[in-house]
C-alpha cells in the first residue's frame, strides 16, 4: 500500500510540477485535437472550482480526512490481504496529500488534464474519483453480502 501512495503522490507531483513550469497558464496545448487537451489552471476551489478561495477550509478539510483514512489504514494493515476498501482508501488519501501539497505550498492546486467534456483535473483527481467508486462498489458489495446472509 505504501509503494501505491507514494507512486501515486510522486506522479501527481512531477506531472504538476512539469506542467506548471511548462505550459501557459490557461491556454489549451492540443494532444488530440478536438478531444484531449493540457490546459494548465490554477483551482482556488474544490471539485469544478466551486467555493473558491475557501483555502483554510480545504486544508483543514483535507488533513481531516487524509488522518482518518490513515487511522482506518493503519488498522486494517494488520491483515494479510489487501482488501477493495483498502485500496479505495489509499487511493483517496493519495490525491488528497497530492492536492494538500498544492494548497500548501502554491494557494491553489495546479489542473492540466483536458477533456472539453469535464471540467480540467489533475492525477490526484484521477486518484479521488477511482478511490471513491471502488470505495462505493465495495460498501455496496459488502452491504448486499450482509443482507444475504
Amino acid at each position: 500500500m505504501i509503494i501505491l501512495i507514494i507512486l501515486i503522490i510522486g506522479l501527481d507531483q512531477f506531472t504538476k510540477f512539469i506542467l506548471n513550469n511548462n505550459l501557459v497558464l490557461n491556454s489549451p496545448y492540443p494532444v488530440i485535437k478536438g478531444f484531449f487537451y493540457l490546459t494548465l489552471v490554477h483551482n482556488k476551489g474544490a471539485a469544478f472550482g466551486i467555493l473558491k478561495n475557501q483555502i483554510l477550509l480545504f486544508i483543514l478539510s483535507s488533513i481531516f480526512a487524509i488522518i482518518l483514512i490513515y487511522f482506518n489504514l493503519k488498522k486494517s494493515r494488520n491483515k494479510n490481504k489487501l482488501s477493495l476498501n483498502d485500496l479505495a482508501l489509499g487511493l483517496i488519501f493519495s490525491g488528497a496529500i497530492g492536492n494538500l501539497v498544492d494548497r500548501l505550498f502554491l494557494g491553489y492546486v495546479v489542473d492540466f488534464l483536458d477533456f472539453r467534456v469535464w471540467p480540467v483535473f489533475n492525477v490526484a483527481d484521477s486518484a479521488i474519483t477511482v478511490g471513491a467508486v471502488l470505495l462505493g462498489w465495495s460498501l455496496l458489495k459488502d452491504s448486499r453480502k450482509k443482507s444475504a446472509d
